[in-house]
């Protein structure tokens, strides 16, 4: 298993004039899990861009594991699961459907969908919804289903933007277990985008993100300790001070 899985280094991203990413550099552990917080507009989404190859970055590079992304992208993006913001599930198709349909673009066989499918769905207690239209679903069982497309292939690395706004507190405390259990159990590195504080535990490694700046990253406890500060809120509000 390779020591850094996902390694950004100096990444930077121009909208024409504006400076969405500036110099932005991490790495990702294997079997961690890795916050990246930061408000609204900081940056996180176009990162996530770039990680997926939506976008180009003007300079700096994206290395998964061997694979540099731009030079390797089939090979790199393999061992990638991604769950956007935005939903990306076709509405009016079956659970099954959705999932079947992601699968064949994995190159899965319809044996070994069904198999996975059953599997990921299982850690949701989503069985019974296999068949339901996503239409159906509310929105924390659309992004259980989400969850579970990503990693059908068994990626190394999950990506997941903002991947609780908007759900209750339950359904968050839920997907956020679940995803670090995924950490625990199957080994997968994760990158959690969010502006939720309550995402972020003390014992987590962070990245704080500020008009496309990485302004700290570290062990959130001993960033707390090193800023003489008791709480996440409280190091974001002082970090993103410095840097206005």
């Amino acid at each position: 298993m390779d020591a850094h899985p996902l390694q950004v280094d100096k990444l930077s991203f121009h909208y024409g004039s504006v400076k969405a990413l500036g110099n932005v550099s991490f790495h990702i552990p294997a079997a961690g899990f890795v916050g990246l917080l930061g408000p609204n507009g900081a940056g996180k989404t176009t990162i996530f861009g770039l990680l997926t190859r939506l976008m180009s970055p003007q300079s700096g590079e994206i290395r998964y594991s061997a694979h540099l992304l731009d030079q390797e992208p089939a090979r790199a993006l393999q061992s990638l699961g991604v769950v956007f913001q935005q939903t990306s599930l076709d509405l009016d198709l079956s659970v099954a459907q959705n999932l079947h349909y992601h699968a064949a673009l994995q190159g899965m066989s319809r044996k070994r969908a069904r198999i996975r499918i059953q599997q990921e769905l299982g850690r949701f207690d989503m069985q019974n919804r296999v068949d339901d239209k996503v239409r159906s679903l509310n929105q924390g069982h659309r992004r259980r289903v989400e969850i579970a497309r990503a990693l059908l292939h068994k990626p190394q690395i999950l990506l997941l933007d903002e991947a609780t706004a908007g759900l209750d507190f339950e359904t968050r405390q839920m997907i956020n277990q679940h995803i670090r259990q995924l950490c625990d159990d199957d080994g997968v590195s994760v990158l959690w985008a969010t502006h939720l504080i309550e995402d972020i535990r003390t014992s987590d490694q962070v990245i704080l993100l500020n008009q496309g700046k990485v302004i700290a990253q570290g062990n959130c406890e001993q960033l707390l300790r090193e800023n003489h500060v008791t709480d996440l809120r409280q190091l974001m509000q002082k970090q993103f001070r410095a840097v206005a």
